[in-house]
């Protein structure tokens, strides 16, 4: 999947060429077609902008991929799969030998590595998707992602500009990569990845090395780019071998990947947007998960930096996670990170649907699905799309079939609010009653243990994987259920207020008896 380059010169210790405006999209430079000045381009630690004629120049190592930095007012070409190919993966020695392979040794550097780009006006307003872990294990759960999850989504496209994997693009089995973007083609938009620790090379002896593969089928693991006012830079943040006691991995960063973010957040305006992507959520009580003193590090290439946020994924839940000063966090406006669900939800487990693919509902009751994200200039908003549901189901609510007049009860109305968090109202009526706040209690979601005991219940062996067992969920509201009714049928509305300032609605309903069988 990279980018073919034309004539070979001798070997040297940098890198030159030119950024053009490839006016007729042959990716070569034909008469005409004039330098663009003002273009980052980067080797993967040291990043640097074209001079008047487009020129640039890089040192080069043994190891180096060179990329442009996609610029908000040019594209970037695409290769038959619709992800970015304005990448030279420089590799003299090759790969090492792994049990799937890397990159192959290339050739001399070109005299001239030249890069064209197609120009396109600036999108200040845009939508993008953003896949959480598709981490399918076998053809079949490649089929269930894009049946599932590309077929759906790709209906809801002619509004977004691009969209991003954050991570697991497989499961392990990196032949897989290559019928995982087959599947995300039919999106028809330039597709973005990051990588995951289920797409790294398991024999490499050095973390540097774990992305071999990788490299090979997508490009850098480490990039940027552009659009509108928005800077985005993706991460692979797992470090592998676990460098604590060489299994395993951890979550952290590289010195030369802090470089990297450095140098490209040189050219980028402090009151820009910047959107972070990484698979391992930055979120850690002890430093078990994540090396703290890298997320000081990279917090602290941030100051200044108001508008930022942060997409990860990796955890097979949904939840939003805040940095403030008491996380190290050097702004005013606290750091705010989106742990989105996944498109495999729990790992393509639970019973089939009548497509015949895993409901899949997470550990934490957030059914599978992907998300949006809406820039306009400076300023993002989020969304959640349940896969298979109208855009309008947001919350599930659990409740009691049936109460007793009267009689006080343990039983409470519970809400899931999917996109929710700690920053959002949520509020109840019973039958066109006065609102009342609902309580966020951090519990296992009470529908989603109904959903576990019937599948652990039934007479017969369910088709489809055994759910796993349920997390706390940090999404859910409480609010004890009303008894002193007129017997008969009552109506549950639940309105949930995002921290975005957008309501969501849904309705149930219970039923008062007055004697008990």
């Amino acid at each position: 999947m990279c980018f073919p380059l034309g004539a070979w010169a001798q070997e040297t210790s940098g890198v030159k060429g030119i950024i053009f405006e490839d006016k007729n999209g042959n990716s070569k430079r034909d008469a005409g077609e004039k330098g663009i000045h003002g273009v980052a381009v980067s080797n993967g630690v040291e990043v640097v902008l074209s001079g008047g004629e487009g020129n640039y120049q890089l040192p080069l190592q043994k190891d180096n991929i060179v990329f442009v930095i996609k610029p908000a007012d040019y594209s970037l070409p695409l290769n038959e799969y619709n992800m970015p190919r304005s990448y030279y993966l420089h590799k003299p020695l090759g790969s090492p030998a792994l049990k799937y392979p890397g990159v192959d040794a290339t050739a001399e550097v070109p005299a001239s590595l030249d890069f064209g780009l197609r120009k396109e006006q600036p999108a200040l307003q845009f939508s993008a998707f953003v896949f959480g872990d598709p981490q399918p294990y076998t053809l079949q759960e490649v089929a269930h992602f894009e049946k599932g999850i590309v077929e759906e989504a790709r209906k809801a496209a002619s509004d977004k500009i691009f969209g991003i994997s954050l991570g697991d693009l497989v499961g392990d089995k990196l032949d897989l990569h290559l019928p995982y973007a087959k599947a995300v083609q039919q999106m028809q938009l330039p597709w973005y990845n990051v990588m995951g620790n289920h797409d790294m090379n398991y024999d490499a002896t050095t973390d540097s090395l774990s992305d071999e593969t990788f490299e090979r089928n997508f490009g850098p693991a480490n990039y940027a780019f552009n659009y509108g006012k928005a800077h985005f830079i993706v991460l692979d943040n797992i470090l592998y071998p676990d460098p604590r006691d060489g299994k395993g991995y951890w979550g952290g960063f590289r010195p030369d990947q802090l470089t990297f973010v450095r140098n490209t957040l040189k050219y980028v305006p402090k009151d820009n947007l910047v959107v972070l992507c990484f698979h391992i959520p930055l979120w850690t009580e002890d430093g078990s998960e994540f090396n703290l003193q890298d997320r000081q590090q990279l917090f602290d290439l941030l100051k200044g930096y108001e508008n930022v946020l942060a997409l990860s994924a990796h955890t097979h839940l949904q939840r939003h996670n805040f940095y403030t000063k008491a996380e190290g966090w050097r702004n005013v406006q606290p750091l705010h990170e989106f742990n989105i669900g996944t498109t495999s939800g729990d790992w393509y487990s639970g019973a089939l649907n009548d497509q015949g693919i895993p409901i899949s509902t997470m550990r934490d009751g957030t059914p599978k699905g992907y998300g949006v994200l809406n820039v306009n200039q400076q300023n993002y908003s989020l969304a959640y799309k349940v896969a298979g549901q109208p855009e309008t189901y947001q919350i599930r609510i659990y409740n009691p079939k049936l109460v007793l007049q009267g009689q006080r009860t343990s039983a409470a109305i519970y809400a899931n609010f999917f996109l929710g968090s700690g920053h959002d109202d949520v509020l109840c009526r019973v039958d066109n009653g006065k609102w009342r706040a609902m309580q966020l209690v951090e519990m296992a979601d009470p529908a989603y243990l109904k959903h576990l005991v019937e599948y652990d219940m039934a007479e017969q062996l369910p088709s489809g994987k055994r759910p796993s067992n349920p997390e706390p969920c940090t999404h859910l509201w409480k609010i004890d259920i009303p008894t002193k009714l007129a017997p008969g049928a009552h109506t549950i509305e639940v309105k949930a207020t995002d921290m975005f300032g957008k309501t969501y609605t849904q309705s149930g309903s219970y039923t008062v008896v007055t004697t008990v069988p």
